[in-house]
């Protein structure tokens, strides 16, 4: 794994946040490119200052990034970089992501997540009815995505199992430090067909602000969120608020009006997320792009481009910036390197021959009909 020790270095320069990182990676394309760039190149990154330039210029390998390394090479656990084509793609397209993440599992490649998250604290009801709709995605070939934390996420991996699905647990922590610890079985059971993944150092313990950092994680790595029992100051509400911002679908499952642990599933169904009765309420919401499994590679953007006809140059580039999930055209200026105005034009051309989909509010998709 010594083509991780790079992006760990990077990401102890002080002052290099995710933001940060991402936006250095869009325009390099590697922490190698980055170490190597010049200052006049460097300094033209959004967010970049003489001074970060200077601490970049001057930064050495940490002792302690060698030691993760060998660790988690000892405890089996894999380090997933976003250049790595088993990161997850949708995660790939949020304003934050992870640099890479630790991984003990297997990640898979589908996109076909469900993220489901709830009340810690959870009543028979939620546990009983979030089992079921996880078991029947499950059955479906849907990958449930949750923190592992007591009450409704245990309650939705362990349905996921039971319908013989995939699971991938999402934690607050590093690997080695199993929160709650309770679940230490459910921890190396998800890993026989699914993922625990973290992107926390692996002895780091639980700590409070870890678990809002981490939900982002969840609902990035899912195409919607479904809350099943939330009080009005859950931190599942973080979760459904970070997947809105993120163009996500937000479910709820409405409870007993009046139990306080359904105070807050009811605000988000008034605020307009989809009520979910059963599990096909969540499906037909997410229809289009769960009929059929897209993985975009680089590998199968040959084929499309056959379909689509001969690209400019431009429309070339701007066509494999684009991926299967709907990003915004800020995202895709900064991860180019080109003029907006510009851009709008090309997107345009582009969804003229029918290579490109556009969304309400300025987001952009390869057009899915292409790609099955």
């Amino acid at each position: 794994m010594d083509h991780v020790l790079p992006w760990l270095a990077l990401k102890s320069v002080p002052g290099i946040g995710n933001h940060l990182f991402k936006r250095l990676i869009d325009r390099f394309g590697s922490p190698d490119k980055v170490f190597c760039a010049s200052d006049k190149e460097l300094i033209g990154i959004e967010g970049i200052s003489a001074r970060l330039v200077s601490a970049i210029r001057r930064h050495k390998m940490p002792e302690n990034v060698k030691r993760e390394l060998d660790r988690a090479e000892r405890k089996g656990y894999r380090i997933v970089t976003m250049s790595d084509s088993n990161y997850p793609s949708l995660l790939r397209q949020i304003p934050d992501p992870p640099p890479f993440l630790y991984v003990y599992g297997n990640l898979g490649t589908s996109i076909k997540n469900i993220a489901i998250v709830g009340s810690r604290n959870a009543t028979g009801y939620g546990i009983i009815t979030t089992k079921r709709l996880c078991t029947q995605l499950g059955q479906m070939g849907l990958t449930i995505i949750s923190g592992m934390a007591r009450g409704i996420d245990t309650a939705a991996h362990i349905g996921a199992m039971a319908g013989k699905g995939r699971t991938i647990a999402v934690l607050g922590s590093g690997l080695d430090r199993i929160y709650p610890a309770e679940n230490t079985k459910l921890f190396h059971k998800i890993a026989e067909n699914g993922a625990v993944v973290s992107e926390f150092p692996i002895q780091t313990e639980p700590k409070g602000h870890h678990f809002p950092i981490r939900n982002r994680i969840i609902s990035g790595m899912s195409l919607g969120t479904v809350v099943v029992e939330a009080a009005k100051k859950s931190g599942s509400l973080i979760t459904a608020r970070m997947a809105a911002e993120q163009n996500r679908e937000v479910f709820a499952v409405p409870g007993n009006i009046h139990s306080f642990r359904s105070s807050g599933t009811h605000k988000l169904i008034k605020d307009g997320a989809k009520l979910v009765e059963d599990v096909q309420d969540i499906v037909e919401e997410l229809s289009g792009m769960l009929k059929t499994q897209i993985v975009c590679d680089r590998s199968n953007l040959s084929e499309i481009l056959d379909r689509v006809g001969p690209l400019t140059t431009e429309e070339d580039i701007v066509f494999k910036a684009l991926e299967p999930y709907p990003v915004h055209i800020d995202e895709l200026t900064r991860k180019i390197g080109m003029d907006a105005g510009k851009l709008s034009g090309i997107l345009l051309q582009l969804e003229l021959k029918g290579a490109v989909h556009q969304s309400p509010g300025k987001l952009f998709s390869i057009e899915i009909n292409n790609l099955i």
